[in-house]
């Protein structure tokens, strides 16, 4: 059984699939802390949550009538029917994205016959969780996947460009720096994109935030 937090129809406030209707499940819990975590509220043991299969998710997505479905936390790796309920979808026609933190190994579900699409975080320093980050992930992305990089300041989007390079990641899965919202301005990563010249990178604002009030849920 699956601790459920909340489900919900909205668009894709990120990633490659932004601004499409997708159907969202967010699970209870989270390995990591960081600073500037904006669903602090699921990750702890105690938030509330409806404990649900992942047969009766299955068949409450079927009755959106939305294909595109965000498996979210918390971290949803950490529950391992989670995996089980990806592939569940992805055989009943839905295209399925796991969004991950980047701290546990993706290598069992990427390797699947019934291969989710991954939008893997990697937490640079600001976040205080870059040392839990595994970095074996990255050879495992292919171009349906997707890095993010939230970045907080100048020293986040030197190291961001650091590992974009090392690991040409550009070149593998698609590449995207977002702002820790209210941190920095959007503008001060386009100065650094084009003086790196870092083609290839999208910057990506959150849209949701944008369209409601940041912290609203549900959408």
């Amino acid at each position: 059984m699956l601790p459920v937090v909340e489900k919900f129809i909205s668009i894709n406030g990120e990633g490659a699939h932004a601004g499409e209707l997708a159907v969202f499940i967010r699970f209870r819990g989270c390995n990591l802390s960081c600073s500037y975590c904006d669903t602090c509220w699921a990750n702890t043991d105690n938030a509330p949550a409806e404990f649900e299969s992942a047969g009766e998710l299955a068949l409450w997505v079927a009755e959106t009538g939305i294909h595109n479905v965000t498996l979210t936390g918390g971290e949803p790796l950490l529950h391992g029917e989670a995996g089980a309920l990806a592939q569940l979808l992805i055989r009943k026609g839905c295209r399925v994205e796991i969004e991950t933190n980047g701290s546990i190994s993706l290598a069992e579900l990427a390797s699947a016959d019934d291969r989710p699409v991954f939008t893997m975080d990697y937490k640079l320093p600001s976040s205080g969780m870059e040392q839990f980050m595994c970095v074996d992930n990255f050879r495992l992305l292919d171009c349906h996947d997707t890095v993010k990089f939230v970045s907080g300041s100048i020293s986040d989007l030197e190291r961001a460009a650091e590992l974009i390079e090392e690991y040409s990641l550009v070149e593998r899965c698609h590449v995207y720096i977002s702002p820790v919202f209210g941190e920095i301005d959007p503008a001060e990563i386009v100065n650094f994109m084009e003086e790196r010249r870092l083609n290839g990178v999208r910057l990506q604002l959150q849209l949701h935030k944008f369209i409601w009030e940041p912290t609203m849920r549900g959408v």
